[in-house]
């Protein structure tokens, strides 16, 4: 049987979805909860267990990079153990995730050269064919149609039904970072679309960027929605305050229209196809609520911010 080591939690995810789990014997940390019960962990990183604001790791992260030394480390030794046939690394983020180059240094002297499969989507559409090459690698493409057929079927009833609803494009901005602030790109645009909105401050199918907060006034969105990359909700809150004290907070449709919403990261900046496929059902229900109902599994990954004080006196 293949044996593959997953360097990045979104392969780990679809390897999951698509039951192909007992081929997968390495992981990172921040894979799955059920991956790192069942799975060895291969790559660390030497912010694990720290308190960081959003400011410190934005800045260590630009630090790393300047200096070219990776935050991110293989264990070696476990890697050695394993010795896998397969490892699915990535090249779409370097701050997020441990790199291609960084693991091909670390599998330099195993005894056993494992081939590198670089999971580097752009569009929404990348990260299908993504799922495919994964499984295709294992010689069961047969299961990666079947699972991008099913995700592309959810996807025609959120758009099906917006349709037929006649709901308007909703205009909306989605962070995925607070501070700095940036903006979001890669496949998030078309879950935007699909979900029946807009955000012309995105970048589609590149990088996000950092985006000054007058920006977003001028653009003044009637929905905000807030998703920095790796925090769940209640990490979020902890520093959202640096958005509601900002000027003209209070001014922006969504603020005042109650269209404000706290996101689960992994509906959006983890690039597994069927996360990101949800991440569009929770959109469209957000989007369009009188269309759209937000699927009950997946209610406690939405927090809608309650009113400010300020708009109810």
């Amino acid at each position: 049987m293949i044996k593959v080591c997953s360097f990045l939690p979104a392969v780990t995810q679809m390897l999951y979805d698509m039951g192909l789990q007992e081929h997968l014997h390495g992981v990172t940390f921040e894979c799955p909860a059920i991956a790192l019960l069942e799975k060895k962990v291969v790559v660390r990183c030497v912010l694990e267990g720290k308190d960081y604001t959003s400011q410190e790791i934005d800045t260590l992260f630009s630090e790393s990079k300047r200096s070219g030394k990776s935050l991110y480390y293989v264990e070696e030794e476990v890697l050695e153990e394993i010795a896998p046939d397969i490892i699915f690394t990535q090249d779409v983020c370097d701050v997020c995730q441990i790199d291609t180059e960084c693991t091909a240094a670390a599998v330099a002297h195993l005894e056993k050269q494992p081939l590198l499969i670089s999971i580097t989507p752009n569009s929404l559409n990348d990260v299908f064919e993504n799922a495919l090459t994964i499984a295709t690698a294992l010689g069961r493409a047969d299961v990666g149609h079947r699972y991008i057929t099913s995700l592309n079927q959810r996807i025609g009833h959120v758009v099906d039904t917006i349709h037929l609803g006649k709901a308007p494009i909703k205009r909306i901005s989605l962070l995925e970072w607070i501070n700095p602030i940036f903006n979001c790109g890669h496949w998030i645009p078309d879950q935007i679309r699909y979900a029946g909105g807009e955000d012309t401050l995105s970048n589609p199918d590149g990088d996000s960027v950092v985006i000054k907060w007058e920006k977003i006034v001028d653009y003044n969105p009637e929905v905000l929605v807030i998703a920095p990359c790796g925090f769940t909700i209640d990490r979020t809150m902890e520093e959202l305050h640096l958005l509601t004290e900002k000027p003209d907070w209070n001014k922006l449709a969504a603020v005042r229209s109650n269209e404000v919403y706290v996101v689960d990261f992994d509906l959006f900046t983890q690039s597994s196809a069927s996360t990101l496929v949800s991440g569009i059902e929770v959109l469209a229900a957000l989007l369009h609520p009188a269309n759209i109902e937000l699927p009950e599994q997946l209610s406690q990954k939405v927090k809608r911010l309650p009113m400010s004080e300020a708009l109810l006196k």
